[in-house]
């Protein structure tokens, strides 16, 4: 096991680096001046050259590449150009916010969409399995922003139940955790459903059921722990992205999480900031992964790793 830890460590560089690369090659590319954008009306020719030479952005950019690879190697980000705050600081404070709107959205996904998934599958081409179909195309298909703004429309402004934005309580997470949860709740119940209709149908199912077996043993014991494989693999995902920023969710309901921040770091051409904030994604869905395949052999003892 330490093994192929350390081989998918390994593999996991070249794939932050190559991200890293790109991304920094896109900000070259895309039109706008970060210092206009920080001095905004002051905009003095000699005052913005010699900004952009004490920040050494007058360098070229393959050794301004290196020289910020360099610093992440230290755990040092840079600082953002808007603020003059260190990065690494600016993304520690918006995590929280981040982490409790992930952690109500999987609460939400995972408590709807493995029971619904389970529920479809005992009862196939029942009219529960046609709710949940009809659920799952909604959830996937019906955008998040637009989901978003129906919830603050109903429940914010006409009747008043729940707060419209912000971030200070509980009850503030209700409507985006409920946002955010529903398309991760299909696509959980559709991959539950038919992942566990699959199992069903193999020979050591049949075999258990001819011992006498009952249908929840069956269930629990043999076909459920089998069929959470892919399932495992979806969720794994899910968390690793939620974590690196609900960008929508977190803009329309005005949360201060990690996702909102990237966004006002693109609109501002705050480079160091976005690029501290894709670094981030990176190494969360990275360690998503590696965390889904070490479960792999929990669930299913034939998988080992030697």
């Amino acid at each position: 096991m330490l093994r192929y830890l350390l081989r998918r460590l390994l593999q996991a560089i070249p794939v932050i680096i190559g991200t890293t690369f790109l991304t920094f090659i896109l900000l070259e590319v895309v039109p706008g001046d970060p210092i206009a954008m920080m001095m905004k009306e002051h905009i003095d020719p000699d005052v913005v050259e010699r900004v952009r030479k004490e920040m050494h952005l007058d360098d070229p950019w393959p050794q301004r590449y290196v020289r910020y690879m360099a610093g992440v190697l230290r755990g040092d980000f840079g600082e953002s150009y808007k603020t003059r705050r260190d990065v690494g600081e600016l993304l520690a404070n918006a995590f929280p916010a981040t982490l409790a709107l992930t952690a109500s959205a999987l609460l939400v996904a995972w408590g709807i969409g493995i029971p619904a998934g389970i529920i479809a599958a005992t009862r196939p081409y029942s009219p529960s399995d046609h709710a949940m179909t009809v659920f799952a195309l909604l959830g996937v298909s019906v955008p998040v922003f637009w989901l978003g703004l129906l919830f603050q429309l109903i429940f914010g402004w006409k009747l008043g139940w729940l707060p419209i934005s912000g971030f200070k309580g509980v009850q503030y997470l209700i409507m985006p955790a409920i946002v955010l949860g529903a398309s991760s709740a299909a696509v959980i119940a559709r991959l539950t459903r038919s992942s566990l209709l699959e199992v069903m149908g193999s020979d050591y199912i049949r075999t258990a059921r001819a011992k006498g077996l009952r249908n929840l043993i069956v269930l629990v014991r043999h076909a459920l722990k089998n069929s959470l494989l892919p399932v495992v693999t979806v969720m794994a995902i899910q968390v690793a992205e939620l974590l690196s920023g609900a960008v929508i969710t977190e803009s329309v309901f005005g949360i201060p999480g990690v996702g909102r921040v990237s966004v006002k770091a693109i609109q501002q051409r705050d480079f160091p900031l976005l690029m501290g904030s894709v670094i981030m994604a990176v190494v969360l869905v990275v360690v998503g992964n590696l965390i889904a395949d070490i479960s792999y052999a929990y669930l299913d003892p034939r998988i080992r790793y030697e």
